[in-house]
């Protein structure tokens, strides 16, 4: 889908409030649906050629910002409330709309290039090293606050999930114990504490990689997408495994047999979902 200067400003902001989605639901890629509405590559190069593409493109995805910043506070509270009440379900559902993009995102790996050995270390090395390192993360690091620095911690690592279409954050947000003080924040709409900080760190992530990753994706194409492929699975595996370790962690502690069937079903509507927006990715890029 080629995106055309016939997309009115309304239509943007409906754009942007769809985008949002990727923002907050782990398995939800921004940069997947930014693909899907047709803006993804004019925001790349947008993004990559700042000072160029100013002028033109600047006021274009105003109305896409708003839009996201609207969809943010329309849908925090919603999912807040089913965390709060159906957590397992709700992180079962969610993985399983991460493990059906897994499909499209091992075929895009090595979409320019065969599959070779060197992939293969990527992927078992990323997931090895990035797995340990999300389980102990509390422990090498200490906890990641809920503050300023936290939340920009936390719009860098949004900013990351729309400039690399596949990439899922909310899922590391998680693992950081980050992803419930966001909801909060947005539910509140906390403009200084929440939404101006993740705000500067997706600017800065945005201005200081997009064009970084331009470059990789496309030098690099397929060691990049392992790279991904194995953060991602190494991440999707973690949202189910209680971690004593993590600030947020899932509880199975009160958990009847009708929450883990509940749970195996919202895991296969997931798994559907994921794969079908999967499969729009691949239609309308």
């Amino acid at each position: 889908m080629q995106t055309t200067r016939s997309d009115g400003p309304i239509k943007r902001f409906f754009k942007g409030v769809i985008i949002a989605l990727g923002f907050i639901l782990p398995g939800v890629s921004g940069g997947v649906l930014a693909a899907i509405l047709g803006i993804y590559e004019r925001l790349l190069g947008f993004m990559a050629h700042f000072r160029q593409n100013f002028k033109r493109d600047f006021w274009y995805f105003v109305p896409v910002g708003l839009g996201g910043i609207v969809g943010i506070a329309l849908l925090s509270a919603p999912l807040e409330y089913l965390l709060a009440h159906w957590q397992v379900i709700v992180l079962w559902g969610f993985a399983g709309a991460i493990v059906g993009t897994l499909p499209a995102l091992t075929q895009t790996a090595s979409s320019k290039t065969p599959r070779d050995s060197i992939d293969y270390l990527w992927f078992f090395g990323t997931l090895l090293l990035s797995g340990g390192l999300l389980y102990f993360m509390s422990d090498i690091f200490g906890t990641l606050p809920a503050n300023f620095t936290g939340f920009m911690v936390a719009g860098a690592l949004i900013a990351l999930g729309v400039l690399v279409p596949g990439l899922s954050p909310s899922n590391l947000l998680l693992i950081l114990g980050l992803f419930t003080p966001m909801l909060t924040g947005f539910k509140n709409f906390d403009l200084v504490g929440v939404y101006l900080p993740i705000a500067l760190g997706g600017s800065l992530s945005m201005i200081l990689f997009s064009k970084g990753m331009d470059y990789l994706i496309h030098r690099y194409h397929s060691r990049v997408y392992h790279f991904i492929l194995g953060i991602v699975t190494a991440s999707t595996v973690l949202i189910l495994v209680p971690n004593s370790h993590a600030a947020e962690s899932i509880s199975y502690a009160n958990a009847t047999w009708a929450t883990f069937g509940f749970s195996a079903l919202a895991l296969v509507v997931g798994i559907a979902l994921g794969y079908w927006m999967s499969q729009l990715e691949e239609k309308y890029k």
